[in-house]
């Protein structure tokens, strides 16, 4: 533990353990329905237990906690839940490394985390506690997939996925490190199509765009952003390009939301899946040497970023498209950074105007041809048309860069001279005129992939029969457990495949022989509505009583790092439409405020194991207390910015404390049986005026920061000088009553009972106080003792700052002129002129206007 300060008796060790046992015996952080008080639900996002918990991870319990224990002294009912997202494949991977199961792994640290969270006191209703690995949990899961199922929101198709030929799995995106296997080094990954499992997201993807409006206000701009961005909604038109010379072979659509470009086609590039693609390669010209490039190019990464990025790859087919518009034979070519999961699967290449395209088609030497101009500067007073009719420019050669801003068009045909917006207009409507194409709106969002071929996860609860194809499993026969004692390796087939008693059973409907899946679901299934579970953590029946959540929800603050700003949001709204849908629940978003905390960073960088960096939480509360630990987190920065940890400070935070306890250390005998009502307390001496006037103004401020701002750094700094304040006033045996002590010095310990719990715990009890401060209310400031006796005006002469004056609070106008035309520096701007007007706003500003 760290040196105590001379004189002190803080114990943080001994404190901390006997507050922490005395909230448990009175279970004091459990709460339920009850609707003759208002409700207030507040989460931190469900932590993955990981190993042990270390600094990083405590600043967003902390704030959390400050939020749930500021709100039960206001008088709601608080309920602060804690649970663990325990599947995962680290659990997997580090049973496979150290030869033990992943539920003993994944148990252990759960344990490990439980222990440091209760060390440090945070008020979280145990009682609620889940863990997603455990049956009880994942049943449920299952129960869900089985109602999309039914709803078709639940289907399986084939998909490109990133595989290791070593370890015969798939990987995600981030277990592929610069085109290889993370775990094998020197294995280059491939892309396989494989039938994968998917939820139909794109169903709600209107409704997720939309909602977000609701979430104005709530949730940071910045998080709405990226989901707006993630969900993509793109308007334009679909045009359809017939095959040349294959009749009967269909045709190939495009989606785009730059029609008004077509007549810049040069080229329609296609995904390497397209499903026109094979036939298009039959009795091609260059089928073998085609064949060759497509399956190095499904060799390549399907990363997102890596496409956006990377170099661009392509072939010709050999075979060509005919442009609806002009005619023109456009080649037909395969690229690697098209995708089949957007769009179409196909676009028209338009290098003058794009510039992806313009890459693409500069390497592979393809035409590049201008059909859009910049549109001419407008002149005052002149029409808003592009360019009269007949007078637009026309450009005979290639561009050096992609022009990809609206304008005026050009070599386009009939449509030459319109502004973009009336050429994508008018284009639309001829194609929809003429059967090969129309307007459309499609969206970047995606179906969600579910399928992991894991063991450590959810079962997918489907069974497949020779003689009734796919069945699913019936709601009795929930939950589908995991095998007991998996055959883990890392390679090979998916673990559940190869264990014969999960495998093999029999069909629901014929009652013969069948297959179970052997999938298992996204982790982030689990993370999708855990909130809910919260409010009946133990119901058997359903996944929750539609009641108690209609108490309880939507969460009133929703606590989290800016990393889950997209999936997991996004997921978990989706999720909550669909139950919404099922008839589970009343309303369509989760959670009705967001924020997002900064990172704790040491040596620049965020605090990580793999880095070496991590100060461990359970060790800091051992060397300085909990109460240390809590309250540097929280005064170290805002707690939106990123924090930088500092030994220095930490230390100072623990001076700190040891000084306030000292105070209320010297004082508890004098004030413990003194009565004190801290907002009616009258002061009869200047020492009394004096504490009073600062304890009342920093009320004010702290909890206008607690309650609108969150600024619990500047809270803090305010508490650290309202305590400076009471030490100037030293001895208060001389002019201040032991009522206006205990008055003063209640009010220090509550507005540090949210952040420092423990230690005010304490203090309260020396105070005279045996009930605990689980009881008491957050006090409310008195404004007139909270008055300054004198304030400081400024005083303008015409609008223009001449002087300030020092008056009595609440001085009249009268007074403030008299004091002002004696005052030498502002008379002298006065002198021989007229005062015409007076402006007057009482403590904050005089305004004399002068002729």
């Amino acid at each position: 533990m760290a040196e105590q300060t001379p004189h002190s008796g803080y114990d943080p060790q001994k404190i901390e353990a006997k507050w922490q046992k005395r909230w448990e015996e009175a279970r004091v952080f459990e709460s339920d329905v009850d609707a003759a008080k208002p409700k207030y639900y507040t989460l931190e996002m469900l932590p993955y237990p990981s190993g042990t918990l270390h600094m990083g991870h405590m600043r967003n319990y902390a704030i959390g906690d400050v939020v749930a224990r500021v709100k039960r002294m206001r008088g709601f009912n608080v309920m602060h839940p804690m649970g663990w997202d325990a599947f995962g494949l680290p659990a997997e991977n580090a049973a496979i490394k150290n030869k033990t199961h992943p539920r003993d792994w994944t148990n252990q640290n759960v344990q490990e985390f439980q222990k440091t969270l209760r060390r440090f006191g945070f008020s979280y209703d145990w009682r609620r506690e889940i863990s997603t690995c455990d049956p009880e949990y994942y049943k449920w899961n299952q129960w869900f997939f089985l109602r999309m199922l039914e709803k078709d929101l639940a289907y399986r198709k084939k998909s490109r996925v990133n595989w290791c030929p070593k370890c015969c799995t798939v990987l995600a995106n981030e277990q592929v490190v610069n085109g290889y296997c993370w775990r094998h080094e020197d294995t280059l990954v491939e892309t396989r199509e494989i039938e994968q499992w998917f939820l139909r997201t794109t169903a709600y993807a209107e409704q997720l765009l939309d909602d977000l409006k609701s979430l104005e206000g709530g949730w940071p701009e910045r998080v709405i952003a990226m989901q707006r961005n993630w969900i993509g909604k793109s308007g334009g038109a679909r045009v359809r390009f017939a095959v040349a010379n294959l009749p009967g072979r269909g045709a190939i659509e495009v989606f785009t939301t730059r029609i008004d470009t077509i007549y810049g086609a040069t080229a329609l590039i296609l995904a390497p899946t397209h499903p026109l693609l094979q036939k298009l390669l039959e009795d091609s010209p260059v089928r073998e040497e085609a064949e060759i490039k497509l399956a190095q190019i499904k060799s390549m990464s399907v990363k997102t970023e890596d496409l956006a990025t990377g170099e661009k790859e392509g072939f010709f087919t050999g075979r060509y498209a005919l442009n609806p518009f002009s005619g023109e034979r456009l080649p037909i070519w395969v690229g690697n950074f098209v995708l089949l999961e957007y769009g179409t699967g196909a676009i028209m290449a338009v290098p003058a105007h794009d510039e992806r395209d313009f890459e693409f088609c500069k390497k592979y030497n393809l035409p590049i041809r201008a059909v859009v101009a910049p549109q001419a500067p407008k002149v005052s007073g002149a029409p808003d048309a592009g360019f009269a009719s007949g007078s637009f420019p026309k450009s005979t050669t290639a561009p050096t860069e992609a022009f990809t801003d609206y304008g005026v068009s050009i070599n386009s045909g009939e449509f030459s001279g319109l502004p973009t917006e009336q050429a994508k207009e008018k284009m639309a409507a001829f194609a929809e005129s003429k059967g090969f194409g129309e307007k459309a709106t499609i969206f970047r969002l995606k179906d969600w992939g579910i399928s992991r071929q894991r063991y450590w996860g959810t079962p997918i609860p489907v069974i497949y029969c020779p003689n009734d194809g796919l069945v699913a499993v019936p709601d009795k026969d929930l939950p589908v457990v995991l095998p007991a004692n998996p055959n883990l390796t890392g390679e090979g087939d998916s673990p559940l495949a190869t264990s014969p008693e999960f495998v093999n059973t029999t069909c629901p409907k014929c009652g013969g022989p069948a297959r179970r899946e052997t999938d298992t679901m996204d982790t982030f299934v689990d993370s999708s509505w855990y909130f809910y579970r919260y409010c009946d953590p133990h119901n058997s029946n359903a996944p929750f009583d539609s009641a108690k959540v209609k108490y309880w929800f939507p969460i009133d603050q929703y606590i989290g790092g800016i990393t889950h700003a997209i999936l997991h949001l996004l997921y978990s709204r989706f999720w909550c439409k669909v139950m919404r849908d099922l008839g589970l629940i009343d309303h369509s978003e989760p959670a009705a405020r967001l924020f997002t905390q900064g990172m704790v960073l040491k040596g620049g960088t965020a605090m990580s194991k793999s880095k070496g960096n991590v100060v461990g939480a359970h060790e800091m509360a051992d060397k300085y207390g909990a109460d240390t630990g809590r309250l540097y987190t929280l005064f170290a920065a805002p707690p939106e910015k990123d924090l930088e940890w500092s030994e220095e400070s930490i230390d100072g935070a623990w001076r700190f404390l040891n000084r306030v306890y000292r105070l209320i250390e010297r004082h508890a005998n004098t004030v413990r049986d003194a009565t004190a009502a801290a907002s009616t307390v009258s002061a009869t001496t200047g020492k009394e005026k004096r504490l009073l006037r600062k304890a009342h103004q920093t009320l004010q401020r702290v909890t206008a920061d607690f309650e609108t701002r969150w600024h619990f750094n500047s809270a803090i700094a305010l508490i650290m000088d309202f305590t400076n304040e009471i030490y100037h006033c030293e001895p208060l045996e001389e002019g201040v009553s032991a009522e206006v002590q205990k008055a003063v010095l209640e009010l220090l310990t509550l507005m540090l009972a949210p952040m420092t719990p423990h230690i005010a715990e304490e203090m309260w009890e020396m105070l005279g106080h045996s009930n605990g401060l689980s009881t008491a209310a957050w006090p409310a400031a008195n404004a007139e003792l909270a008055k300054d006796d004198e304030v400081e005006v400024p005083v303008q002469v015409n609008g223009k700052l001449r002087g300030k004056l020092k008056v009595a609070t609440g001085a009249a106008q009268e007074e403030l002129v008299k004091l002002a035309l004696a005052e030498h520096l502002i008379a002298q701007h006065i002198n021989g002129k007229r005062i015409v007007k007076i402006i007057y706003v009482p403590d904050k500003l005089l305004n004399l206007v002068v002729s």
